[in-house]
């Protein structure tokens, strides 16, 4: 029996991963997640285009600049310090109980959480039909990004 920690996995044990129940609505759920955090980056615009605006007067408009790439940077600073934590979730991941692996056995780190985001966005607005389509046919329920690097979204609750 699984419990509900996040260090569950053990690092280098494949087999661990191949468990069919850690698949179960991971799919959905990862859909969810992403609303949910989607929901949180605007949040957290709010106060940070206030500091930007700001800043903005103080710098006689120079500051404003920084509106153009705003969303970008807190996304990315989002997913680096909670999809690269220990806990290697983001805030809507950890709502429905998803937590990304490496196939490895390794750690997911800050930059490889990062890359995985910008994979998704790069893979996102070329190949947007192929996101979800790619998870009915690859192992593990796996996304186009997942595949490229590695990596798995499993149940954390299982």
């Amino acid at each position: 029996m699984r419990s509900n920690t996040y260090s569950d996995v053990t690092p280098g044990l494949q087999g661990s991963l191949d468990e069919a129940r850690l698949y179960d609505g991971v799919r959905s759920r990862r859909v969810l997640a992403f609303c949910i955090d989607y929901l949180i980056v605007g949040l957290l615009l709010v106060p940070v285009s206030i500091i930007v605006a700001l800043l903005g007067v103080i710098t006689l408009g120079l500051g404003w600049v920084l509106f153009g790439v705003l969303g970008p940077i807190v996304a990315i600073v989002y997913v680096y310090t909670t999809l690269g934590s220990a806990r290697q979730a983001t805030w809507g991941m950890r709502a429905m109980s998803l937590r990304l692996e490496r196939l490895d056995g390794g750690r997911v780190e800050g930059t490889l959480a990062v890359l995985h985001s910008v994979l998704f966005w790069v893979a996102n607005g070329l190949l947007t039909p192929l996101i979800l389509l790619v998870t009915l046919f690859a192992d593990r329920k796996r996304t186009l990004h997942d595949l490229l690097l590695g990596t798995v979204v499993i149940r954390a609750d299982r």
